[in-house]
């Protein structure tokens, strides 16, 4: 009866019992060793997600929004400097570029966030000032190839951005303004390169030499109570062509929501009823 039995091991019937028993330990073992996921990527993701009717907003998503706002705070002024002071067509084509595809996207930024409840600065950052500067200091030639490459190497780091949360956000409204932001862009490397003044040597050496920390992804957009530093005209000029975007309102109270919105909200043409 043994031999029977140790042979009934490895007869028909034992090897399909044996083989469906490794099948089970196989659908088991990934539940089981991916149940605890603590300390893993995803598990940071879910810590700085929020969930909104359009989907979850990551914190990149929100880093997103708000450096859409940001770019459009200094690249509309620079845009009209450059479509008035340009020496070239080429120049001045471009600078209209900017401020049409800005002017877009800004009014389009004010109307995602103030769907997602989120706040947005009004002034340009620090860095950001400083170009606004460096391009209202120049003249003639001098400012054509500054206005060119300042604003191509802008642009050139901002894409890679725009690429990684189209690719990645699970919100169908940040997901839309990736797809906007993402062919704006790339317009306006069009048109700056078109100028023939891009020195791609220089955008080169400084892609080889950054060092710059990865994108630091906080839990919320810097709103108007997280910038300290005073409000500064965008350019040394009070010329009103040169003035900021309108000022981004907060998100509509309850109370708004009621009545249709925000009383009074300043904003682009067409926007207030959507803010």
């Amino acid at each position: 009866m043994r031999s029977i039995n140790g042979r009934g091991l490895f007869s028909g019937t034992g090897l399909i019992i044996t083989g469906l028993a490794v099948t089970l330990v196989a659908l088991v073992f990934p539940i089981w060793s991916y149940a605890d996921r603590s300390g893993t990527g995803v598990d940071t993701l879910n810590a700085t997600t929020v969930s909104t009717r359009f989907g979850p907003l990551s914190a990149l998503d929100r880093e997103f929004v708000t450096k859409v706002r940001l770019a459009g705070l200094w690249e509309l002024p620079a845009g009209r400097q450059a479509a008035e002071r340009g020496t070239t067509k080429a120049v001045r084509t471009a600078g209209e570029h900017l401020v049409e595809g800005h002017a877009f996207l800004d009014e389009r930024v004010r109307d995602v966030a103030a769907q997602l409840g989120l706040e947005l600065p009004n002034q340009p950052s620090e860095q950001q000032r400083a170009w606004l500067a460096t391009l209202s200091s120049a003249h003639g030639r001098q400012y054509d190839t500054q206005f060119a490459n300042i604003l191509r190497g802008a642009h050139g780091k901002v894409f890679g951005l725009v690429a990684q949360v189209r690719a990645n956000t699970r919100n169908s409204l940040v997901r839309d303004l990736a797809d906007d932001a993402n062919t704006t862009v790339l317009d306006h490397i069009t048109v700056l390169e078109a100028t023939g003044l891009v020195d791609f040597d220089a955008l080169a050496r400084d892609a080889a030499s950054a060092s710059a920390p990865p994108l630091t992804v906080s839990p919320a957009p810097p709103g108007p109570e997280d910038s300290p530093s005073p409000p500064v005209p965008a350019t040394p000029s009070p010329a009103p062509s040169y003035s900021l975007p309108p000022a981004a309102t907060g998100p509509p109270q309850e109370d708004d929501r009621r009545e249709g919105g925000p009383k009074g909200a300043d904003g682009p043409k067409g926007a207030s009823s959507r803010s």
